[in-house]
């Protein structure tokens, strides 16, 4: 675990500025990956969603600049971040996020995922910069077409395999956080974040979904019931992941506030707390709208 002492913001500002000049919009992150400035419109009812329109610092990932007197003025109003974040899908790098996660609990294997993904569908992943993470995966820097946009998404390629691309950020390499440091991968520091495969990127942005119409509730009963029997299914130490990958795809077809509550009482029901159930749930709604972005 990285050592959060008093250069550590010092440090923090000095990678964020680096960053800045590569033309990657930047913002600081607190050690828990999070924004580290505070909302303008804290409390306020009811609720703003604003993006930064009123002009004030505090919206996340909408503050992300790469102007190096905006960068110094967030920081200073952020004295104590340890670390700052890279806003995706903006000029001019366009930024996809690939994060291969690290589950032991369940197993998952993220990189062999991606692996089989390339050979079923004909793509390589070119040498691109690439960022260690804390609990031992790491962050793969693509970048996208101007005429595409990727969306968010946890697990949905794969599991253990999250996007981040519009509206999303990621963990800047020498950021410090509560579980460790984030740093480039040996052998990538001098590499320029590589073009997206067109066949992964058509994986990454498929049709739009559209919802059937005909009969009592449509399509979205059965879906809905598919996932609240995944959840249901989940054993020990896969409650939480189970129940965040069900709620991923029921707010990415659209109807994840309806089925909240069933999905709270199915994880309710295999053991999961209701705090941590709803907290679950709402980082999910949070991720696949790209409220306020979410880190990697």
């Amino acid at each position: 675990m990285a050592t959060i002492d008093r250069q550590t913001p010092t440090l923090a500002l000095a990678h964020a500025l680096s960053a800045a000049e590569r033309g990657l919009p930047v913002f600081p992150l607190s050690a828990t990956k999070l924004p580290a400035l505070r909302s303008p419109h804290h409390g306020e009812q009811p609720p703003v969603h604003c993006r930064g329109e009123c002009g004030l610092p505090g919206h996340g990932v909408h503050d992300a600049t790469t102007d190096p007197a905006a960068v110094r003025a967030l920081f200073a109003a952020a004295p104590r971040a340890t670390g700052y974040g890279i806003a995706c899908g903006r000029v001019p790098h366009r930024l996809i996020g690939i994060d291969l996660d690290v589950d032991t609990t369940c197993g998952n294997d993220s990189a062999g995922a991606l692996r089989q993904l390339a050979l079923q569908h004909l793509f390589t992943i070119p040498p691109t910069v690439t960022v260690l993470t804390p609990s031992g995966g790491r962050h793969l820097w693509l970048t996208g077409p101007a005429d595409v946009t990727v969306a968010n998404s946890a697990s949905r390629l794969a599991p253990g395999i999250d996007i981040r691309g519009s509206g999303g950020y990621l963990v800047g390499p020498g950021s410090v956080t509560a579980h460790g440091r984030y740093r480039l991968a040996p052998g990538t520091a001098h590499l320029t974040p590589a073009p997206c495969p067109r066949a992964l990127l058509r994986l990454l942005t498929p049709p739009p979904h559209t919802p059937r119409t005909h009969g009592t509730g449509g399509g979205r009963g059965r879906r809905g019931e598919g996932l609240i029997q995944f959840v249901l299914a989940a054993h020990e130490g896969q409650r939480n992941t189970r129940l965040f990958w069900a709620a991923c795809r029921a707010y990415e077809h659209g109807f994840g506030d309806a089925l909240a509550d069933e999905l709270t009482a199915a994880a309710v029901r295999t053991g999961l707390p209701e705090h941590e159930a709803r907290a679950a749930i709402a980082s999910a709604a949070r991720l696949t709208s790209g409220r306020g972005g979410e880190p990697l």
